[in-house]
């Protein structure tokens, strides 16, 4: 099936760059491994040990990141999720871990993963319970941000269970006040939009993206292409909100990568990779890293990929086309020349008829006008398409709930010396 079609597209779009959040944290999007996705709340060490929440699941996470490779591409976060905490609090007041399933403490666990040159995430929740029914900050705020930076966390994952979305607009920005208090940098990662959403509350992201380095905006991803495509749209429906929010210091986070468990397809896992890239999301893998199938790793570790989501320019992407099945995102990125931009460009095929679908763009319809041309190459496959002029067009083949993802760098001529 070929596909022509014209695009009707602003470069003003992308001109909006917001401030960077004044902490001088998270630059980039965040990269690494959450629990939570694929481990969810498994206590229950007796029976299964190997994959229950416990010190020894993230110590070896933390072995793998390092020994597999994922921290030379930029992993370089291991997180905590729900369920670390014991049920009650310790003597003093401070929140203290499960003593089975953690029984060296945080503090020693801290220390493993810094020593693998990583660094160390911990969740907790605004509300009196987190999620899952353990102890929350609410009541506590002062005395737990200084307990994470005794234990030299680096980034800080505040769940909204148990609380009131009204009172959020005062008990996030409060709580990142007592992390900065500390003295100690952590990456602040806030729910607080989320759960004003679902109250259809309108949530202040002024506020939000000067008081949090990234923030969830849409329900939890589940391990489905369902639950993917569900994020992609609702960051394309919303992008006039969301796309000036992102930028340096600050990002919408559409949550993890799921690439390597159980509901993708080895082409829809491209897919969630790609849009995640071209979206400057966070590239937070919640997989296990002991039993990933080698297609999926290479996945996760394509570098190419991965140089777009961390671009410096830190601009999310942007879709500016969407019709029979077909969408295009596009997203500026470096080397510019000038005042033009080179280009990233996503080509998702959400059809399911089961033949690829041939789609053929000019690129002076999505903004790329630069005479001097471009460099094209095709990211997935490390493939160079050749130099290309404004005036020509890039035909692609893609696969049924796959993708393509190009890379168009602009051809940058010396000036002319007599």
């Amino acid at each position: 099936m070929a596909i022509f079609f014209q695009i009707c597209f602003v470069i003003l779009s992308f001109s909006s760059f917001s401030h960077c959040l004044d902490n001088g944290l998270a630059l980039s999007p965040p990269m690494g491994w959450l629990a939570w996705q694929r481990f969810r709340c498994n206590t229950d060490c007796v029976n299964d040990p190997k994959h229950c929440i416990s010190e020894r699941l993230f110590m070896e996470m933390a072995d793998l990141l390092v020994s597999e490779g994922y921290a030379k591409a930029g992993y370089n976060l291991i997180s905590l999720d729900d369920c670390w905490l014991d049920k009650v609090r310790d003597s003093d007041g401070r929140l203290k871990a499960d003593p089975i399933r953690f029984p060296s403490g945080i503090p020693a666990l801290s220390d493993y993963i810094h020593s693998r040159g990583l660094r160390f995430g911990i969740y907790e929740d605004y509300g009196n319970y987190t999620c899952a029914g353990y102890p929350g900050i609410l009541n506590n705020m002062k005395l737990d941000a200084q307990t994470f930076a005794d234990w030299k966390v680096d980034y800080v994952k505040l769940d909204g269970c148990y609380s009131f979305p009204s009172q959020m607009d005062k008990g996030y920005p409060e709580f990142g006040y007592y992390l900065n208090r500390t003295g100690r940098s952590m990456i602040y990662s806030c729910s607080w939009p989320f759960y004003q959403l679902v109250t259809k509350m309108e949530p202040d992201y002024a506020t939000i993206s000067k008081t949090c380095n990234l923030w969830r905006n849409f329900e939890d991803i589940q391990d489905s292409w369902q639950s993917v495509t569900s994020i992609i749209d609702y960051y394309g429906d919303n992008q006039d909100t969301l796309i000036p929010l992102a930028g340096p210091g600050h990002w919408n986070d559409p949550d993890m990568l799921i690439i390597g468990n159980f509901g993708l397809s080895y082409e829809q896992s491209r897919a969630q990779m790609c849009m995640w890239a071209i979206m400057a999301s966070p590239l937070l893998m919640s997989v296990d890293l002991r039993t990933i199938r080698p297609e999926f790793k290479a996945i996760l570790l394509n570098t190419e990929i991965i140089a777009v989501n961390q671009d410096p320019m830190g601009v999310q992407g942007r879709r500016v086309y969407k019709k029979q099945g077909i969408e295009i995102w596009t997203k500026p990125v470096l080397p510019k020349s000038g005042q033009r931009y080179s280009w990233a460009i996503v080509v998702l095929n959400r059809r399911v008829d089961g033949t690829p679908s041939q789609v053929t763009v000019p690129l002076r319809e999505l903004g790329l006008d630069s005479s001097d041309g471009y460099h094209v190459r095709e990211l997935n496959e490390h493939k160079d398409v050749g130099i290309i002029s404004p005036d020509q067009a890039i035909q692609v083949d893609v696969n049924p709930s796959g993708v393509v993802m190009l890379k168009c760098t602009i051809i940058r001529v010396p000036p002319f010396t007599p």
